[in-house]
């Protein structure tokens, strides 16, 4: 009989948490070495846990999220984020938006974010450092599946502003015409 260890992975007791033999972290303190091609982007590492509004044809919608920034010593940083509905009194609905991608600082100033959604978009957008911590992106090329509504252009900024983490994202549609879809603010939790 085979071990049913994979290789290179030290035998874990069953945690619910897979250990990995390459470590990421959201902390300049521990793990890799930072990559000096990250500086420009280093603000945004962390866990960031917050609220914010997803605007819709139904109306607005309050959500929750969890936002994850991480590297391994490499010159991008992971990028994971997770909602889910908050109802009017409070009580959580239920998933939402869902994303995960890399920033890929590009030189000094200049940034690139490669983002996938399950509903079936894929968003590459270019863009700069405004400051040393804020950033705005808007889409170089966008790629959906037949079922995704139709996204013409996006544009993200993204801040840091009283050390908590602010965003807008807005999405263009056949017209032309750019709109809210959701913005939030986050707080670094770690």
């Amino acid at each position: 009989m085979t071990d049913p260890t994979p290789v290179g992975l030290p035998e874990q007791p069953v945690t619910g948490r897979t250990e990995l033999p390459v470590e990421e972290t959201t902390d300049v303190r521990t793990g890799p070495e930072v990559a000096h091609e990250l500086l420009s982007v280093l603000p945004l590492l962390g866990e960031w846990h917050g609220e914010g509004v997803l605007v819709g044809p139904a109306g607005d919608q309050r959500f929750g999220q969890w936002v994850r920034f991480a590297h391994d010593g490499r010159d991008f940083l992971a990028y994971e984020s997770r909602t889910w509905t908050i109802a009017d009194d409070g009580t959580v609905g239920g998933p939402d938006v869902r994303e995960s991608g890399f920033w890929r600082p590009r030189g000094e100033d200049e940034v690139e974010l490669l983002v996938a959604h399950p509903e079936g978009l894929v968003e590459i957008l270019v863009g700069t450092a405004r400051s040393t911590t804020s950033w705005e992106l808007t889409s170089d090329v966008l790629a959906r599946t037949p079922d995704h509504p139709d996204v013409t252009k996006a544009v993200r900024l993204y801040g840091i502003v009283e050390g908590a983490l602010m965003y807008a994202v807005d999405h263009a549609g056949p017209d032309g015409q750019l709109r809210p879809v959701m913005s939030a603010r986050l707080e670094r939790i770690r």
